[in-house]
């Protein structure tokens, strides 16, 4: 009976114990996929995070918006103008953000920018690539 009570607390304490575990250093899913890492490597004040949230929401409804418009017509005149307009609206929301960072901050976000855009560039390629080869198998 002892040996068994003392197997079940040590059951009991393990998940416990691993809970407690310093975390890895490496970026965590939630804030990966809501955007939130990056901003937070720039050290912003509480002010500069409000805007950016601010700014954020503003070019996330008006891409709902436009994007809604848009995609009732979906012919590829359309769908490049769809392009065009979601990208004027994301830099000019971007460098409104880059305006509300110091001249340090400013500089990390260029380079977190330009990493992100090379990132964007391999996925692209990666696709075509992808797609081409699909349409070899056919």
């Amino acid at each position: 009976m002892r040996k068994t009570l003392i197997a079940l607390m040590f059951a009991a304490a393990l998940p416990t114990v691993a809970m407690a575990m310093p975390d890895a250093g490496g970026p965590r899913h939630g804030e990966h996929h809501r955007g939130g890492a990056p901003f937070a490597q720039l050290d912003l004040s509480h002010e500069q995070r409000q805007q950016i949230g601010k700014l954020m929401g503003e070019q996330m409804k008006s891409r709902q918006e436009i994007t809604q418009r848009y995609l009732e017509k979906l012919p590829a005149a359309e769908q490049k103008a769809l392009k065009d307009e979601l990208k004027a609206k994301k830099d000019k929301t971007q460098a409104e953000i880059r305006a509300l960072l110091k001249p340090e901050q400013q500089k990390q976000f260029d380079e977190m920018k330009k990493k992100q855009d090379e990132r964007r560039a391999e996925w692209a390629e990666f696709k075509a690539w992808k797609a081409e080869k699909a349409n070899k198998a056919q």
